[in-house]
């Protein structure tokens, strides 16, 4: 049996360990409650990491999805309340994470500057002017509600946690199934992987390798503005300071754990999220008389454990050409 036959059997016999627990402990509403705060945070981290993704394929570092997120999830909340639109709040926001992603192509792309550091200029400026310009009076018009998909919402356990979502965590699942529909089914997947491993053969058959990585980078923008409103308008229903709380970083690492894939990536989502959906649910019951403070690093702690045990195991590898600039010859 090939390794790849084999890492496929190990996840398809986790998986079906994992429902089997799912569906016997179904009884306790607080398994209810957190699988379906599992949910809820690996949409965020899914389009994220789909954002992320997008980037490296074409070659490009983006740790500005934090920024992204934070930035978008404003304008989603301030247009929203100015509008009393939940849609209007959710285009606005889809359209700031565009203009941050070509904010972030002007730089990485056009103007070359180091990629680490264009990332870090939008994290940092979009939490400046975040704070800077939020209004604490704000009221916001509450968040989207529940959508039953039919007899399947009636399913036991599974209903409620997948089939009864709000709408943007099923635009999200849509989405996933053309990302990876175009990455790895269409001409501009192929091209988008070539300019990201080596640019210099994709120019050599005619790709256009910089205009390319602009325009994927600014539409990987879109992504994490769409996870922007979905933090304010779906997750939260408000806007507050830093809310964003690290989520942008993390899914970084569900996109690294996921290997740069999207169902992969959703996968790595549903883990760290877990992580979450657990925390908050110590927090909330107190379980473990565990200072919440120290509660709140567990997903970040099993963010580090389990990107450095891939490192070791070698099970990650980057793009060639990521984070490489490239000069047309």
């Amino acid at each position: 049996m090939k390794p790849r036959q084999k890492q496929l059997l190990y996840a398809g016999a986790a998986l079906l360990i994992f429902v089997a627990w799912m569906f016997y402990t179904a009884d306790g509403p607080q398994t209810t409650a957190v699988l379906a705060g599992t949910v809820r945070a690996a949409t965020l981290l899914a389009l994220g990491a789909m954002c992320g993704m997008i980037g490296e394929r074409s070659g490009v570092v983006n740790i500005g999805i934090e920024g992204q997120f934070l930035m978008s999830a404003f304008v989603a909340f301030t247009i929203a309340s100015m509008t009393g639109s939940l849609f209007l709040g959710t285009i606005a926001g889809v359209g700031m994470g565009l203009v941050m992603g070509w904010l972030l192509a002007a730089m990485a792309v056009g103007l070359k500057v180091d990629q680490i550091i264009a990332g870090t200029v939008l994290n940092i400026s979009a939490l400046g002017l975040t704070s800077f310009f939020y209004d604490r009076s704000a009221v916001g018009i509450g968040k989207y509600t529940n959508i039953d998909l039919g007899p399947l919402a009636d399913l036991p356990l599974l209903g409620t946690v997948f089939f009864s979502r709000p709408p943007l965590t099923y635009l999200t699942m849509a989405l996933l199934v053309l990302v990876h529909v175009a990455l790895f089914r269409s001409v501009w997947g192929m091209r988008t992987r070539a300019i990201g491993e080596h640019p210099g053969a994709a120019d050599t058959v005619g790709i256009d390798v910089l205009r390319l990585r602009y325009f994927n980078v600014t539409i990987a923008g879109g992504l994490a503005g769409l996870g922007g409103s979905y933090l304010a308008l779906e997750a939260v229903g408000t806007f507050s300071r830093a809310m964003s709380g690290g989520r942008g970083f993390l899914a970084l690492a569900v996109m690294i754990f996921g290997r740069r894939t999207p169902f992969g990536a959703y996968a790595a989502a549903l883990f760290f999220g877990f992580t979450t959906a657990l925390q908050n649910q110590f927090q909330l019951n107190n379980t473990f008389d565990i200072p919440p403070q120290f509660v709140g690093m567990l997903p970040f702690v099993v963010t580090i454990i389990v990107v450095a045990i891939s490192g070791l195991m070698g099970s990650m590898r980057d793009p060639a050409a990521l984070g490489q600039t490239y000069e047309k010859g």
